[in-house]
């Protein structure tokens, strides 16, 4: 459910305070907690570091984040993968396939060479 119209988007006043009157090349990452916090298109160029429950998660704001929150880009929850022994043997013959590929394509070059 968003936000009331006549309220306005919700910009944290201590995040505006922290980006007041400076340039984004000269700060470095601005820390933040506020995962709540509307990104304005003030904070465009800055690079904030918005805590995701454990650390700070670097975010590079661009114009196509304007009025999206900061916390939509530093994700607390970590993804590992899905499958079992049989995913486990599909990517172990991928990774071998990657290999012997990288292989001959070095024979190929240094026979081209010694030609």
């Amino acid at each position: 459910m968003s936000r009331s119209l006549k309220k306005g988007p919700y910009v944290d006043p201590r995040v505006m305070k922290k980006i007041e009157g400076k340039k984004p090349q000269e700060t470095g990452v601005i820390k933040t907690w506020s995962r709540a916090c509307v990104i304005a298109p003030e904070m465009i160029g800055f690079i904030f570091g918005v805590h995701n429950g454990r650390d700070h998660i670097e975010v590079f704001v661009t114009e196509d984040m304007v009025g999206h929150k900061l916390g939509e880009f530093s994700l607390t929850r970590k993804f590992i993968k899905h499958g079992g022994k049989i995913q486990k043997e599909l990517e172990a013959k991928k990774k071998e396939d990657e290999i012997m590929a990288a292989k001959g394509a070095k024979e190929a070059t240094t026979g081209a060479v010694k030609k």
